[in-house]
This record gives C-alpha cells, structure tokens and sequence, in this order.
C-alpha cells in the first residue's frame, strides 16, 4: 500500500513537530488517576524478600536491572508491583536519553501502530494512549498517525516518574562476575568505581546487547573510524555535508541512514543491496499476536527453530514510510542485486567493489547496514563468562535444510529468561542472570525486543524472579510467618491470650 502524499506530508510534518504538551490541571488530574488506579490494584505491594546479609553485613540489592529504556523500565515496574522493592535501575545515558529512540533509531516514528499500550501492565491509565491525551488532548491523538521517536522518549520519561522508578543515570556497567548466591557488579559514574551485590541481574540492554552491531567480513575494519561507520554507532552527519555517501544494505536501518544522511546535507547517497527485489511482506506484522508471545516458549526447540529460522530468511521489508522518506531525497539512489564483494580503504576514501564490476566505487564515507550479530557468548558485560553461557548450537541440531551458523549462536535461555551454564558447574549462578533483549528471541520469541510483546517479557522475568526469591528465602519468610501474631478475636468473647 503506497500511503497518500497528503498523509506522507502530514506524517512528515509531525514527527518533526515539537509537541509541546498541554501542561496544566489535566495532566496533573490524569497522574492522580494514575495514582489511584495503582492504590485499587494495591501495587506496589510491601516488600517481603528477606537476603541473607553479605560478609560485611550490607544488604545487597534483590534485582539490578541494567538498562532504563523500555524493557528495564517495564520488568523494573512489574517486579515492584509484586512486592520485590529492592530493585536498582542503571543506565549509562543521561536522563531522556535511554534506549535507541534519539541515537541510533534514525527514523522519524516509531514502527508500531500507535494503539499499542506500552510497557502499562495492563493498568490502562499507564498506556502511552491514555498519556498522550492528557499530554495533548484527545484531538492530537485522533490526528495523530505514528508516534515520533521524541514523544515515545517522553512517554518513558513519564513513565519512570510517575512509578518513582529508581534509575540512577549516568552509571555504566563494567563488569558482572556471576556468583552462586551474589554477583558482583563493578560499575562506574563520572569516572568513580563503585563496587555493587545483587542477587539477581537483568539486562536490559537493548538489540545489540549480545553482540553488537555485525561487520561482514569483507567489509575492511580499516575503514574505522575516519571513513565508515555501522548503524548502531553515533554518527556525525553535520561532517558528512557535501559529501559522497555509501551504504551497504538494504534493511530498515540503512534506509533511516540514506534519508538522514540527505536530509542533514550529504550531496549524494547510493545504497547498495544485494538482494535483486527487496523483502515484500513484513512476516513480523502476521506473527504479532499474543498467540505468539504466550505461546512461542511453549514449543519444543525444533518448532522454535524451524520457525524463527523461516522468519530470518524471509526478512522484512523496509516501511514504507521510510522508503517514501527517502525517495523524496533527489540525491538518493538505490541500486539492487548488487551485492558487495569489498569494502577498502583507497587513499582518503572508502572503495566499494561490487560483484560483476571492476573497478570499485569510490566514496567519503560508508554507512554499513547489516544489522546486529547476536551472540551468547559475547555479552560485553559478563567478559569471559559469557564463554561460559549455553547457545543453542549447544542444545540443539537441526536438520541440514534448516542449518543456520548465525541462529546457533544466540543464547539458549531459561523459562524466565535466565542465562543457563554450558555445561553444568562451570560457572555456578549464571541461572541468576536474566537476558531481557532481542538475543531472546529465538528461545522465547519477539517479546523482548519489540514493542507490542514488552507486558509479556516483564511479567514472565518478574514471575521467574519471584518465585526463586520466595524459594531462596523460605526459611526467613516461614520464620516471620511464625512470628506472625496479630490477634484476629481480640475484640470477640472468643478470645484467648
């Protein structure tokens, strides 16, 4: 479906919109709704885990959670829903700068429709629906079409306020060495070490937090950093004005990359795909119902992996809101089935030889759109334990027609997306770190990296999370169950001290 000019120019238009909120009584009315909403639930329930003080008789923290975008935001709140309050949220950024919505998501809207809910947790005064009209009135959601990266950014912001959230900004995680009963978390802020125990660890560390951005091979590392750069990284565009930009790929992102990169002043960009048509069907949209999220962890592995190996090969089409953006671009050009062989340095340029063509292309600079690799073993956080981490190529052999190298290496991840030992005892704890990101995907589908699934990762984390807290403390909760004696016939004749 091609959409029509008027709504590409309306949808242009508002996403680059300010959206100054309409401030004032109602959305102060809507945050006492939200409050009272929250007391008819009775969430946040009391805390009620009881750790074991450590050696030096701190109390360590029940859950860390790294990570403050939608995610970590989302299981953050259902854990405290549940009564499990000793919960720390890090993120590196600086407030309002969480996730990939104002870095690397280069696209002016998000990609979902706008009725999704958002990480609410099925409390309807916390969906981005309910905020928004207050924010803006009910007028401004009726015209709206998609929701712009900033506003869904303020959303979360929103979020984290209103839920008193504890996020502490600004920290990055160094280093987790797992531990049977604690782990220890080597953290730094404005350049200050500090050393933290938690019971549990969630990441919430968003699509390239197992891996990181993919480089093909024959994409030369030389390049970096003067003359390529990949999707996921801070690109300087106000350097690439007047210039000559290649782009290898032809995924969403390399697209969001060429309309940026033209809209911020580059004299010309040629994208490059080796496929001869691009994907037609968005298979993702046909599989977003919650018979896929509830049901996906359900299967056996080899109708999980024959599934999501189905969904890899066909890939998605770039929106076509995006394509349209783009296209709009006169300096734009697109060229299909041309399918890059090399990626060099050539004096100050990168050069660009495609299959069937001598010599190479030569540009200023090269954009490199593949994607993420995901990879179990290579969770930036855990160092060298993440060779310890079980991958499916551990767990699992398919058929020759569905071998696929790159799917074997993703994460094979527990009911509660818990991160599981290789090989039993070689790094005890490791089941005590949950992996909340898009490297979930293949073991418990697409809950945990995109928008319309995020409810059902965090509550089924938290519920995991519970239930081992409840277990790992049952003598301390049955001691205070005994201890338990407030009289319930005082005011009876049946009484007895």
């Amino acid at each position: 479906m091609r959409l029509p000019v008027s709504l590409r120019e309306g949808l242009r238009r508002e996403a680059v919109n300010d959206h100054s909120p309409i401030e004032g009584e109602r959305l102060r009315a809507h945050e006492r709704r939200v409050a009272r909403d929250l007391e008819y639930l009775g969430v946040p329930a009391a805390n009620w885990p009881l750790p074991e003080p450590a050696a030096d008789g701190a109390v360590p923290i029940d859950v860390l959670v790294v990570g403050a975008g939608m995610n970590g935001i989302a299981v953050a709140s259902s854990l405290l829903f549940k009564g499990i309050r000793n919960v720390r949220i890090l993120d590196r950024n600086p407030p309002g700068r969480e996730g990939p919505w104002l870095s690397f998501a280069r696209m002016d809207t998000l990609r979902s429709p706008k009725t999704l809910p958002g990480p609410a947790l099925g409390v309807p005064s916390l969906t981005f629906r309910a905020w928004y009209e207050a924010a803006f009135g009910e007028a401004a959601w009726d015209a709206l079409y998609k929701i712009p990266n900033a506003v869904w950014v303020r959303y979360l912001t929103w979020l984290q306020r209103v839920l008193g959230l504890p996020v502490q900004h600004g920290t990055r995680v160094v280093a987790i060495a797992p531990g049977e009963r604690l782990h220890t978390v080597e953290t730094e802020r404005d350049g200050v070490p500090q050393t933290l125990l938690a019971r549990r660890v969630i990441l919430a560390t968003g699509r390239g937090g197992a891996g990181g951005g993919w480089i093909p091979s024959f994409v030369d590392q030389a390049l970096w950093p003067d003359l390529a750069a990949h999707t996921n990284d801070d690109i300087d565009f106000e350097r690439l004005k007047g210039q000559a930009i290649g782009i290898v790929g032809g995924g969403a992102s390399a697209w969001d990359n060429a309309a940026t990169a033209l809209e911020r002043g580059a004299a010309r960009v040629d994208m490059y795909v080796r496929r001869p048509h691009l994907p037609q069907i968005n298979k993702g949209r046909g599989s977003s119902h919650p018979g896929y999220y509830y049901g996906w962890s359900a299967l056996d592995d080899a109708e999980r992996w024959a599934l999501f190996a189905y969904l890899n090969d066909v890939q998605a089409p770039p929106p076509h809101e995006t394509v349209h953006r783009a296209l709009r671009q006169p300096n734009f050009h697109v060229h299909l089935g041309k399918a890059t062989r090399r990626a060099t340095r050539e004096g100050d340029r990168a050069a660009v030889l495609l299959a069937g063509e001598d010599p190479p292309r030569l540009h200023d600079f090269l954009i490199v759109g593949t994607g993420f690799a995901i990879d179990g073993g290579a969770i930036p956080e855990l160092g060298n334990a993440s060779g310890f981490v079980a991958r499916w190529q551990d767990r699992y052999e398919p058929p020759d027609t569905l071998a696929r190298q790159d799917l074997g290496r993703y994460p094979y991840l527990g009911p509660g997306f818990e991160l599981l030992e290789r090989e039993a005892g070689e790094c005890p704890g490791l089941n005590r770190i949950h992996l909340v990101n898009h490297a979930a995907a293949l073991s418990h589908g697409a809950v945990a990296s995109d928008i319309p699934g995020v409810n059902v990762a965090a509550e089924r984390v938290s519920t995991a999370i519970a239930a081992s807290l409840f277990k790992e403390d049952i003598e301390p909760i049955r001691q205070a169950l005994e201890a338990f004696d407030e009289p319930e016939l005082e005011s009876t004749p049946f009484f007895v001290r």
